[in-house]
């Protein structure tokens, strides 16, 4: 069991970025920063297109930018914290260029802006098509230049501490829960390692895994939202799952996909079917920029409509050059499976990319547990509503990770934060009477069964008889990894198939509640948008 003063969860921007921070707020206090994997395997490092940030005033506004974030959310956006991150944006842009980031230039040393589906300017900052992977960079490089941050890599957190693990009663009625820490596996040791602090912040990513077929990585498996969920703490909106309307189509691939970046219809990529249509304007007046869930919509259509595993993006009329200036990493993906961008088209179909929804939290990025923070994917700060913008995901990491920065530093000024006083009273990790797992295919063939039902009926178009048949198949999947759970020693495999299924279960019912058709959830037994706008908190 050991003690430290700040305690971060992930080591995407979200992550870091906050880490950072309070290393130089308190150089005498412990920062300890865990991840599951690499320090630098995250969703943030597969970010290609870019951040969308308002700092060409000539050309750009606060309010064109607030207009087309609460545009592409389709109702669903907190109009404040809209606001907040678009205004707050341009300084924490500026914070990461004095790390180190290049975003790219023009000869005249002003920034390169691309466009995205749902902009009506250039404003998406990038450096080729890898900003995520550069920021990345930045960050890893600055947090190791702070002796007090101690970054320990392969090590999975299991759940969260609070009353319950006191032996009180906790229920999603209960007021004032409290979060004293984490339960580690550490993957070097194979123990599990018990770690208190004053707040424990969660900056744990995406759970794009729960897919077949998804462009996030292999770690993307949903804990932070499921160990908050098992917490008792408030989860809201997660049947709005953002598929990215083109992944690169690899016959038979399941897993991670390699992403096509909006960026390339933001230059003049072209979507068409199999006859060679452009048949975006079919479906929207912005064709090939609409906003991500009307072009994945469109896509699947085009898709069902012609008995086809994917369609095409046309880039066959760009000047190469260019092309390898800003997509340098996509040719050569391109290349490296027989596809020359200058003679043929590319194969694209979409892909899970994005949760919308996750861990509820306030403009502070509060939880509904005390002392426990939750930035980037992980969290619903209110900024993407029912869909997300192209871009803004790493402007609101950034904003919110400051946000809690300033938050937490108040409360640690002020001696507010939980001193701990059950210390003694936290049990070690109880492992009695559970054994080794005789065979790994109960939790692989699981794991299969998730995502195919995930895939099959809670995709980009659902309906009612779909929701209830995954409902009906999650039920049983979550009983039967439960016991296994209960039997066996944990390990990895296990924990992520155990949060995903919850990430599973959390979408269906969210998808089941909303009986409408809203931005990224599109029910085909409810067509129509509700009058009655609001969120599904679980």
């Amino acid at each position: 069991m050991q003690q430290v003063d700040f305690l971060v969860i992930g080591t995407g921007i979200a992550g870091l970025t906050y880490a950072y921070k309070m290393a130089h707020r308190f150089p005498e206090k412990k920062i300890l920063v865990l991840t599951k994997a690499a320090a630098d395997e995250t969703n943030t490092k597969y970010a290609q297109g870019g951040v969308a940030v308002v700092n060409d005033p000539e050309h750009d506004s606060f309010e064109k930018h607030i207009e087309d974030t609460l545009i592409a959310g389709d109702g669903l956006c907190s109009k404040k914290i809209v606001e907040i991150v678009v205004t707050e944006g341009p300084d924490r842009i500026d914070e990461m260029i004095a790390l180190g980031t290049n975003f790219d230039k023009e000869a005249d040393g002003d920034y390169k802006r691309g466009k995205e589906g749902g902009h009506s300017e250039f404003r998406i900052l990038h450096h080729k098509d890898v900003t995520g992977w550069e920021m990345e960079r930045a960050l890893l490089e600055a947090v190791a230049t702070c002796p007090n941050i101690e970054l320990i890599k392969h090590c999975f957190v299991i759940d969260l501490i609070t009353q319950h693990h006191l032996g009180y009663l906790v229920t999603k009625a209960t007021p004032d829960i409290e979060c004293y820490g984490v339960y580690v596996l550490n993957l070097r040791t194979n123990e599990i390692e018990t770690i208190l602090s004053g707040s424990t912040y969660l900056a744990s990513g995406g759970n794009g895994q729960v897919y077949r077929t998804t462009t996030n990585p292999g770690i993307a498996t949903g804990d932070g939202v499921a160990m908050v969920y098992r917490a008792k703490g408030r989860i809201e909106n997660m049947e709005f799952i953002q598929f990215h309307p083109t992944a690169l189509f690899e016959a038979g691939l399941t897993g991670q996909a390699f992403l096509i970046t909006e960026a390339v219809r933001g230059d003049g990529g072209i979507l068409r079917n199999k006859d060679g249509e452009a048949f975006m304007e079919r479906y929207d007046a912005r064709k090939d920029l609409a906003p991500r869930d009307i072009v994945a919509r469109a896509i699947d259509s085009e898709m069902k409509r012609t008995g086809t595993e994917h369609v095409w993006l046309d880039c066959r009329h760009f000047e190469l050059e260019k092309f390898l200036e800003h997509f340098p990493n996509i040719y050569e993906k391109c290349k490296s499976i027989g596809i020359d961008i200058t003679q043929h088209m590319i194969p694209v179909a979409p892909a899970a990319h994005y949760s919308c929804g996750g861990i509820k939290v306030d403009a502070w990025g509060q939880t509904s547990i005390r002392n426990l923070y939750a930035v980037g994917e992980c969290s619903s700060t209110g900024l993407h509503g029912a869909n997300r913008l192209a871009s803004n995901s790493l402007l609101e990491a950034m904003v919110f990770a400051h946000r809690c920065f300033e938050q937490v530093s108040k409360k640690a000024l002020s001696g507010e934060l939980n001193e701990h006083h059950y210390k003694g009273a936290i049990p070690e990790w109880n492992a009695k009477g559970t054994m080794q797992p005789r065979e790994m295919i109960l939790i692989t063939q699981s794991l299969k069964e998730l995502r195919q039902v995930m895939s099959d009926y809670v995709g980009i178009v659902r309906n009612n008889i779909r929701l209830e048949r995954a409902s009906k198949r999650l039920d049983l999947l979550w009983e039967e990894t439960e016991q296994l759970y209960r039997s066996s020693k944990v390990s990895p495999q296990l924990l992520e198939l155990r949060n995903l299924i919850t990430i599973g279960y959390l979408i269906v019912k969210g998808a089941i509640f909303r009986k409408e058709s809203r931005g990224l959830n599109y029910n085909t037994d409810y067509p129509e948008k509700s009058a009655l706008v609001q969120n599904v908190v679980l």
